[in-house]
């Protein structure tokens, strides 16, 4: 095991009001096992996580919330944070709004904080999604066709020659309006009556609205790829996983994940991390698309809050990593970690029974290296990589070979020689046998919470902000795109029928 010097206290910031963020207390447990004295600047109480026995303390956030805009409450609140702790820190954000916050202020946290070195806005850039779109186009990577209307009748027209149902994206989603009625920052709508309702909308959101070729959802074709990064985008560590199970049902946050090393995936987030010369954590979500090509989605500057999926042998994990390179030691070389599984127990539950199955286990030894991505795991359940992520070797992106032999010392990479031996170990996110107080409160708000949802069913009250993955997990027929023959440039529009739309909820 790696020597791990603890001196420096860390502050983990989380902004939303998510109490069931299980992100934020994987990290409480990956340094307070450590022996870093951990904080945590969270809503008050902290929710479940505030019950670790590895958290020192927690602190409220900003008395009246935030405006990402305008941090200025944000600099007050760690400033006083600091103060408290009595010497300097590392900040680890944990969500997109604090994230580029943070990023605002960092400038003159220095002498307090130990941050990542983000310049230029970079958080804000990378998680804008029309940015985004143009960073992949710049740099050759796959994304979803993607619109920028700049009137209602053109989004209705890019609409209806994407191909209905679309999907409908709030470039800054961390603009939208609290409690605002029927503003998400991710839609699917079927109509272009639906999508002109919403470009009408898009002052009191707050930024522009982008239309995407819709991609269904299915087996294998939901992955994800998280990174530590040094100064210049070089790797700490970093892997490929893949969703085998997500609430709401293939359309929402991991529920079920496995670290499976492809070649495809794990090649664009490092040519990303590397072009943007990203310090710090990053978490990339991608869909396979019928072609079995891998489209970008979604870029999140934080850890994703399956990150502790990620733990090498030795339990090096991307926070860990981070802390280690912000506090002047030496990363060690990663050893192992491919075939591990993560479970979210709560949503793993709702998807389970909302799915009707959990995944299976795949058999030993079955094969999906494969240098075409169409051709891996198409069956449901697809199964773990016979190869390990080390014995993968590359011969131009996004492809791969099977092995010869490896060298070791690959920056980020899992060494060779103990992948194996991690197949199939699970990481739970709430239970722990040496920190059980979590889960139990856990447990107790989300039976409380199932028990009201209930209890309003019952008196005929629908429970406010229902979201539904219905659409997403039927793959509809897309009209504008399915008609013989070479697609116009525009096309009569269709009856504009209302309907109420169904929603894709990402992280």
């Amino acid at each position: 095991m790696h020597a791990f010097a603890h001196h420096v206290p860390a502050v983990l910031l989380r902004l939303d009001r998510n109490p069931f963020h299980h992100g934020t207390l994987g990290a409480v447990r990956s340094l307070g096992r450590k022996g870093v004295e951990v904080h945590a600047v969270v809503e008050a109480g902290g929710g479940p996580m505030g019950r670790s026995r590895y958290l020192r303390a927690v602190h409220p956030g900003p008395e009246e919330g935030l405006d990402p805009e305008a941090p200025e409450a944000l600099l007050e609140c760690l400033t006083g944070v600091s103060e408290r702790i009595g010497r300097q820190a590392v900040l680890v954000a944990m969500d997109d709004l604090s994230a580029i916050a943070v990023s605002r202020v960092a400038a003159v946290l220095t002498d307090r904080f130990r941050i990542p070195h983000q310049p230029d806005n970079l958080p804000a850039r990378v998680a804008d999604k029309a940015e985004l779109s143009r960073l992949c186009a710049r740099w050759d990577i796959a994304h979803p066709e993607t619109v920028i209307p700049a009137s209602g009748a053109e989004a209705a027209d890019a609409a209806w020659r994407l191909g209905l149902p679309v999907v409908a994206k709030w470039s800054r989603p961390w603009l939208l309006p609290a409690g605002a009625d029927g503003l998400r920052s991710t839609t699917l709508v079927h109509t272009t009556a639906e999508v002109r309702r919403l470009y009408e909308r898009s002052a009191e959101a707050g930024s522009r609205l982008l239309l995407q070729r819709f991609l269904p959802a299915g087996p294998d074709t939901d992955w994800f790829f998280h990174g530590a990064f040094t100064r210049g985008g070089h790797p700490l560590l970093a892997g490929s996983g893949r969703k085998e199970l997500s609430w709401p049902v293939r359309t929402g946050l991991t529920a079920v994940g496995r670290w499976l090393p492809d070649p495809a995936v794990e090649e664009a987030g490092l040519r990303l991390a590397e072009r943007l010369g990203y310090q710090g954590i990053l978490d990339l979500d991608f869909r396979r698309d019928e072609r079995g090509t891998f489209r970008l989605v979604d870029f999140n500057p934080r850890p994703g809050a399956q990150f502790r999926l990620f733990t090498d042998a030795a339990g090096l994990d991307v926070v860990q990593a981070m802390y280690l390179d912000l506090t002047g030691q030496r990363v060690p070389q990663p050893v192992g970690g491919p075939g591990r599984v993560f479970v979210a127990e709560n949503y793993a539950l709702l998807a389970a029974v909302r799915g009707r199955s959990l995944p299976r286990r795949p058999a030993a030894g079955r094969a999906v290296a494969s240098a075409d991505p169409a051709a891996a795991g198409q069956a449901d359940g697809a199964a773990d990589p016979a190869l390990p992520a080390a014995a993968v070797r590359r011969t131009g992106p996004g492809r791969a070979r099977t092995p010869g032999p490896v060298p070791a010392g690959r920056p980020g990479r899992p060494a060779a020689g103990r992948e194996l031996g991690d197949r199939g170990r699970v990481e739970a996110a709430w239970f722990a046998a040496d920190d059980p107080m979590p889960f139990l409160a856990m447990l107790l708000a989300f039976l409380g919470r199932g028990f009201g949802k209930g209890a309003r069913v019952l008196r005929g009250v629908p429970a406010q902000g229902r979201r539904t993955a219905r659409a997403a997990v039927r793959a509809p027929r897309q009209r504008g795109r399915d008609q013989p023959g070479p697609t116009p440039l525009s096309r009569p529009a269709p009856p504009e029928a209302s309907a109420e739309p169904d929603e894709l909820v990402t992280r």
